[in-house]
């Protein structure tokens, strides 16, 4: 009969120990966050030994061979896969009714990620200027601007080939995508050729992380996409199930931790894991800028790495971590698309009230009420409404034909503003409210 440790006595003998066990478990909490919650060394390794043992029982493996990567699945992470794969995968409903998803949210949601993205990466812009450049389809005016169009072409790219297998070719355009004009030209969509790349504190120094050899790359990458495309109609049933979304939190992990390129890791990981969910049918993901949830804990985003790597390779805090960013995304993506319902409504409502535009001309002229105290132009609503150049001068025309907008010609190009004397405005207002006269500054 094996003999007990100390550490597992107290386990079945001590309420209270057992009770800090479990506890401690049930919130995946790490060795550095057990310091001030049990200051005597001693007994804080005990408790540490029981609730390793416990995680190791239940650990699954991930296939990956370079690398033996582990995590558990607790209460919290499959509460939160069932959230997944009931909001994300379906239509969403909102006070019981089906929300129509339009193609101009996709836009506004890639701009987004890309504009979080790059700010993660140290971008030198702000929200609001960045999305105008591209709104208007302004050409980058410094390398932050440059970064955050990389990004948004970047998603678009992956959204068209969500359904190829993962190559290194793949993966290398990605990445050139995502850097070019950025960093050095001889980096842009190739693999590092040295070992000067460490992730280091920038004021101190400390190094938190050292890449593997710059030789290993080829191996490790190759055994990444052989992990991406595993699975699926001709998955081996011999092999560990690993949920999707948790796969694609891997490989996320995966990129950072081999750091296979000079610079742009983290804009290739993120984008590579946005790749892989909307490959496997989570198609809301389009519509949620988790970079946006990121950059509001940036902290949490590094720690989240770091005690990975520091409790061997426990995959668990990085997946909780990412998990609780795509809940924070999910509810985010809800107030969004209520918003959007009362736009819809709104877009209904002039469509009624103006006989002769199409649904998207309606949505275009509400669009631009809403924004009256701005100009918009032809390429801007291409843009937004992913149309071509020409449909989109034949609706901003139509409307100011009927006189809903004013034509405004600047240069060579045509600007379009909100003709507030067409009595669009006032009628609306009064239907909303007959009672109140809409005030407007001027």
């Amino acid at each position: 009969m094996l003999a007990l440790t100390e550490g597992q006595k107290n386990y079945f003998l001590d309420d209270q120990f057992k009770k800090d066990v479990t506890e401690y478990n049930r919130r995946y909490l790490s060795w550095d966050e057990l310091e001030y919650r049990i200051p005597d060394p001693e007994q804080r390794k005990r408790v540490w030994a029981v609730m390793k043992l416990y995680r190791e029982m239940r650990q699954e493996r991930v296939q990956y061979p370079p690398l033996k990567l582990v995590y558990t699945v607790i209460p919290e992470i499959t509460r939160n896969l069932h959230t997944i794969d009931s909001y994300l995968t379906g239509n969403i409903r909102i006070h019981n009714k089906t929300i129509r998803l339009e193609q101009s949210w996709i836009i506004n949601s890639f701009m987004e990620e890309a504009i979080a993205s790059s700010i993660l990466e140290g971008a030198a812009t702000t929200r609001r200027v960045a999305k105008e450049m591209l709104r208007k389809g302004r050409k980058p005016k410094n390398s932050s601007e440059q970064m955050v169009l990389n990004n948004y072409e970047a998603l678009t790219f992956i959204l068209n080939h969500k359904d190829d297998p993962l190559t290194p070719s793949l993966l290398l355009e990605i990445h050139r995508l995502v850097t070019k004009g950025t960093i050095d030209r001889e980096a842009v969509g190739q693999f590092r050729t040295n070992n000067d790349i460490v992730v280091a504190n920038p004021v101190t120094g400390v190094v938190y992380h050292t890449p593997p050899d710059f030789q290993e790359i080829g191996t490790f990458v190759e055994a990444l996409c052989t992990f991406a495309n595993q699975g699926g109609q001709d998955e081996d049933p011999r092999e560990e199930y690993i949920h999707p979304v948790i796969k694609g939190i891997v490989l996320h992990f995966l990129i950072g931790y081999i750091h296979p390129f000079d610079d742009g890791n983290g804009r290739t990981a993120r984008s590579l894991f946005y790749w892989y969910v909307l490959s496997k049918g989570y198609w809301l993901f389009e519509y949620m800028p988790l970079s946006r949830i990121i950059l509001r804990s940036k902290k949490k985003y590094s720690h989240a790495y770091l005690q990975t790597e520091y409790d061997e390779m426990d995959l668990t805090y990085f997946i909780l971590y990412n998990l609780s960013c795509i809940e924070a995304g999910r509810k985010d993506l809800l107030t969004y698309l209520e918003d959007k319902q009362t736009e819809q409504n709104a877009t209904r409502a002039i469509i009624r009230q103006i006989r002769d535009i199409n649904p998207r001309e309606g949505d275009i002229l509400r669009e631009i009420m809403d924004h009256a105290d701005d100009y918009f132009t032809i390429r801007e609503i291409m843009q937004k409404y992913n149309t071509v150049y020409e449909t989109a001068r034949t609706d901003l025309l139509h409307l100011a034909d009927l006189g809903y907008l004013i034509k405004e010609k600047r240069g060579r190009e045509f600007f379009f503003i909100f003709n507030e004397h067409s009595g669009l405005w006032k009628q609306s207002a009064e239907k909303k409210d007959p009672g109140k006269s809409p005030v407007r500054k001027e």
